[in-house]
């Protein structure tokens, strides 16, 4: 059998991953101890330990190791990725007044494809093997034309999620050039890239969304929507929705976070699914994060990191802050009623799950998200032997949400195809990926000008007063304690 050298296997040829722990996120969420996993073409063949392999087959020493599924983002705004970090400090308001109303318009073609190359080869180095580009950026189809090149640039698994937030949904999904670009590019996709409609609903009396929804109907492509968004979109939207049977099996809520319990059950009632991305709820204002609300609803769950112009491009960190948003809002309200939890109800292996299967339920994808016989080979390995915090293994799914971080993403697949190994990206071309951003960095920073850019990265602060003090130490502060007390 072939050893692994400086060079990965071309496409096609199997892939065997020996000894290694395998979460197989099959319903029991089985966990595999000493475990072979056998890669045949773009399905995984056979599971077990001390598998027969092909001969020509390549060889990957998972020993110490975790082999988890590969993971699914169901809402990324790729194209917004080369402006990486520019609104840390943004509010909900700073983001909809920048991309919404101003600069988002300053966005060419070529900005869109930058952004989008950039954050498509940035998920697969996180193991993130599946990526809905929630791609409201697109004011013209030569603005899609530029998103879809850039995700079949990528041996990723993508999505393009087709938006606009600078027309009303009502318009551009109806135009007859918008059409043609799906059905276009819908023929002869293959299994690496699919569709979806990307809108939101005001809460209009009127609902002129309904068109939209009805294009997506006529196109058979699922709707994701920003629901449940404090102050944009809330239970009015999720009633209109209802009330004109636009809710179906196949649609995302996005954040779902601002919504009321009548929401929350017409959602549940009519099979639909949240994308939470705990990040953005907790820190630009959503609301708060929903999960608690969702399980109580049994509404299924699947996460995403929304977008990296403020957070994180890995589902790691979406992981760690899901599940202690939740716990932390158990232990609050419980704490309000003067009681003391004593066992958590979200545990890690139900966060791990939402990252994968969760995201594959969300997209009608059976044959993602898991590590069984005739799955997708979307996979991931965890493995780093170069750093202390990878042993020892205990609880693989502890350790897979509160322990590992990107870099300790070893190899990866996506349908049987090897596009990270040994913790290096495979023919992806950083140098030429800078200058692209770069590039683009260069456009919207001369298009605003030097003061509208400094101003936007760094809005003003609020003033924050601090409260009176009763408690006026003057000894103590003095350093005179004991001579006050002896007086």
């Amino acid at each position: 059998m072939t050893r692994p050298d400086a060079e990965v296997p071309a496409p096609g040829r199997p892939v065997v991953f020996r000894g290694g722990t395998v979460l197989t996120m099959d319903d029991a969420r089985t966990v595999l101890t000493e475990a072979d996993v056998l890669v045949v073409g773009d399905r995984v063949a056979e599971v077990g330990r001390a598998l027969r392999a092909p001969e020509d087959a390549w060889e990957v020493d998972a020993g110490g190791g975790i082999l988890l599924p590969g993971m699914i983002d169901t809402h990324r705004h790729m194209w917004q990725t080369a402006m990486r970090g520019y609104g840390a400090d943004w509010t909900l308001t700073q983001y909809f007044v920048w991309y919404y109303m101003e600069h988002g318009k300053a966005f060419r073609p070529e900005d869109i494809h930058a952004g989008n190359l950039l954050s498509a080869w940035e998920a697969l180095e996180a193991g993130v093997t599946t990526t809905v580009d929630w791609s409201h950026g697109l004011r013209t189809t030569d603005h899609a034309e530029a998103a879809v090149d850039a995700l079949r640039a990528v041996p990723g698994r993508f999505v393009l999620a087709y938006g606009n937030i600078h027309a009303a949904p009502w318009e551009w999904a109806t135009d007859p050039e918008v059409r043609s670009f799906l059905e276009r590019h819908r023929t002869g996709a293959g299994g690496l890239l699919d569709f979806q409609l990307a809108f939101d609903v005001t809460g209009d009396p009127d609902f002129p969304e309904k068109a939209a929804f009805e294009a997506a109907r006529d196109l058979d492509l699922p709707v994701t929507t920003h629901a449940g968004v404090w102050g944009a979109t809330g239970d009015d939207a999720i009633r209109l929705m209802h009330e004109h049977g636009v809710m179906t099996p196949r649609t995302v809520y996005v954040h779902a976070a601002s919504l009321g319990a009548d929401s929350y059950q017409r959602i549940a009632a009519t099979g639909g699914s949240a994308s939470v991305s705990t990040e953005s709820e907790q820190s630009a204002g959503q609301g708060y994060p929903p999960t608690w609300q969702l399980r109580r609803h049994g509404i299924p769950v699947s996460l995403s990191m929304d977008s990296s112009a403020w957070w994180s491009g890995d589902l790691f960190s979406a992981m760690r802050t899901t599940l202690g948003a939740d716990r932390a809002r158990e232990h609050l309200a419980a704490h309000e009623r003067g009681e003391t939890v004593t066992h958590v109800g979200l545990r890690a292996e139900e966060v791990v799950e939402w990252a994968t299967r969760g995201g594959a339920r969300a997209l009608g994808r059976d044959d993602l998200g898991r590590v069984a016989p005739g799955a997708k080979a979307d996979l991931v390995l965890i493995r780093n032997d170069a750093s202390p915090v990878s042993f020892p293994l205990l609880n693989p799914y502890g350790q897979v949400v509160f322990q590992a971080q990107r870099g300790d993403v070893h190899t990866v697949l996506v349908d049987g195809r090897v596009v990270k190994h040994a913790h290096r990206l495979v023919d992806a071309d950083l140098p030429a990926l800078r200058r692209t951003a770069e590039a683009t960095v260069d456009h919207l920073r001369s298009s605003l000008g030097e003061d509208a850019w400094t101003a936007g990265m760094h809005p003003e602060l609020p003033r924050q007063e601090v409260l009176d003090n009763p408690y006026q130490y003057t000894a103590y502060r003095s350093g005179s304690t004991h001579a006050a007390r002896d007086e």
